[in-house]
């Protein structure tokens, strides 16, 4: 305090009573959060007990993360320290979710070896905000589908419900995942393999008289493969015939088949279901790699025959 009976606090007072350095008093009263009641003759500033309070809750604020915006707004009376809070949790759930993102990458480049041009493009691609992410998608399922109304409804509907994020906390797989898929679904060549099996889909006739047949038939086929296979059925043997007459009947073209089935089941698209998968939090086992290809293989044996 100072001599003169008003009870009122210097700076260097008011830092030894708070703790806080006479440097950062002295920034907070330039910024206008903590206004001195008066100055000495001296020009020395001058604070009150009520001063000393303000000081200890902007303190508080600050301890918090509050900038000095939200601080003056606090203290002013234009909005409560609630709803700045509110606001706060949301920015810092946002900065765990990167920082997590950020380790994840670490991780994998650490696993990895990573050169220091592959880390660069790892954290570009898994740090993208969720909506550009959605945006990626977004815009390859549209390429997908643009211009063709006779695709099965229940593989369009599933194809656009696609929502492939990462998650709060990925794990390094996931994220070497997700930044191996962006960069699929952004090659032409992809997309063009694509787009042709959604054509083998567009163009099949049958797709009037049951709705989601396309989704089933050929998942029948992976399920009958699997059979065949934990049987021991070899694909072009006279079993495998039999197993493939039961989906295809007398009538069905076994060429025809196989072409929408080798459509399917290439190497990058059993992939992409792959990536999918680990993305989503699921296993590798979702590409069906063996099954399709007993199937294909017993397509070809009759369509040869």
């Amino acid at each position: 305090m100072i001599d003169d009976g008003t009870g009122l606090l210097t700076i260097g007072k008011l830092a030894r009573s708070t703790g806080l350095t006479v440097r950062t008093i002295r920034y907070w009263s330039d910024e206008g959060v903590l206004t001195p009641v008066t100055r000495s003759a001296g020009g020395y500033r001058l604070y009150d007990a009520e001063c000393a309070a303000r000081l200890e809750l902007i303190r508080t604020l600050r301890e918090l993360g509050l900038g000095l915006d939200d601080v003056r707004k606090v203290l002013a009376g234009e909005t409560t320290v609630a709803e700045v809070a509110a606001a706060h949790v949301v920015a810092l759930d946002a900065q765990i979710r990167s920082l997590r993102v950020t380790r994840a990458v670490l991780s994998t480049v650490a696993r990895r070896g990573s050169t220091a041009e592959e880390m660069t493009l790892m954290n570009k691609l898994a740090r993208l905000s969720a909506a550009e992410r959605r945006r990626i998608m977004e815009e390859f399922v549209e390429e997908l589908f643009h211009g063709l109304d006779t695709v099965d409804p229940a593989i369009e509907e599933r194809m656009r419900s696609i929502a492939v994020d990462l998650p709060d906390d990925p794990t390094p797989e996931q994220v070497d995942a997700w930044v191996e898929l962006a960069e699929m679904v952004q090659d032409p060549e992809f997309r063009a393999q694509m787009r042709k099996a959604v054509e083998f889909n567009a163009s099949d006739q049958e797709r009037a008289a049951v709705r989601g047949r396309s989704t089933w038939f050929p998942m029948r086929l992976v399920q009958l493969g699997a059979e065949a296979r934990e049987r021991g059925i070899a694909p072009e043997s006279p079993e495998a015939d039999a197993i493939l007459r039961e989906v295809l009947g007398d009538g069905g073209d076994p060429a025809v088949v196989l072409e929408r089935m080798e459509s399917a089941s290439n190497e990058r698209l059993a992939r992409y279901r792959e990536l999918l998968a680990t993305v989503k939090g699921g296993g590798p086992a979702a590409a069906h790699r063996p099954e399709f290809a007993w199937v294909v293989a017993a397509l070809r044996a009759r369509a040869a025959g």
